[in-house]
């Protein structure tokens, strides 16, 4: 989907903060958010994808303003509310006032039709998808070409597996762009690598 959350090769964030060292969690409840969310992908209460896609649903000026475990949490409550495993009224209860939730889903879509078994060395374009539900293809490289060079294990697509919608598992491709290419007159020389799903490209002549 066309996300807040979608920010790569986005400019006027500023530079990147990093903190060697820096501590993993910062508050109590942190580890415990983080401890929820695994536990319920591992009893099957939901999927990564569809955590994902809740964290991307989250309202724009919300998600600039949430800490990481924010969205974790955010995306957790809204999926146990939105599975009946609690409300809404529930959890504002206990917190003592509004408990903000993730805007509502969109359809998915499944497996593309007609996708091609690609190869390393194959030129692909990446295609101009605009889609409402989930998506794990970055807007930056949409229509943009480049070269297979690797190839990772099949995974469920997540358009659907993110949306209860009968998912094939697919290969995803290490795709490499020149960086010119994705932001024309506006970036060093340099390569860029993208781990991109089948059913997001087109081999090219």
């Amino acid at each position: 989907m066309d996300g807040m959350h979608d920010l790569g090769g986005k400019q006027g964030f500023g530079r990147v903060r990093f903190a060697p060292g820096a501590q993993t969690f910062h508050e109590a409840w942190e580890k415990r958010v983080n401890a929820l969310y695994s536990l319920a992908v591992k009893l099957g209460v939901f999927n990564m994808d569809e955590y994902r896609h809740a964290i991307e649903r989250m309202e724009p000026r919300h998600y600039l303003s949430a800490s990481y475990y924010e969205r974790t949490l955010t995306s957790l409550a809204t999926l146990c509310v939105e599975k009946g495993l609690v409300t809404r009224e529930d959890l504002e209860r206990r917190a003592g006032g509004a408990f903000p939730l993730a805007l509502p889903s969109a359809a998915g879509r499944p497996n593309r039709d007609g996708r091609a078994r690609l190869g390393i060395g194959d030129r692909v374009r990446a295609r101009a998808d605009h889609v409402a539900g989930h998506v794990r293809m970055p807007a930056y490289i949409r229509g943009k070409t480049g070269v297979i060079v690797g190839e990772s294990p099949a995974y469920p697509f997540p358009d659907a597996h993110a949306h209860g919608v009968a998912a094939v598992r697919e290969r995803t491709y290490d795709v490499r762009f020149n960086a010119a290419e994705l932001w024309p007159n506006n970036a060093e020389s340099a390569l860029v690598h993208v781990a991109v799903f089948e059913s997001y490209l087109d081999r090219l002549a």
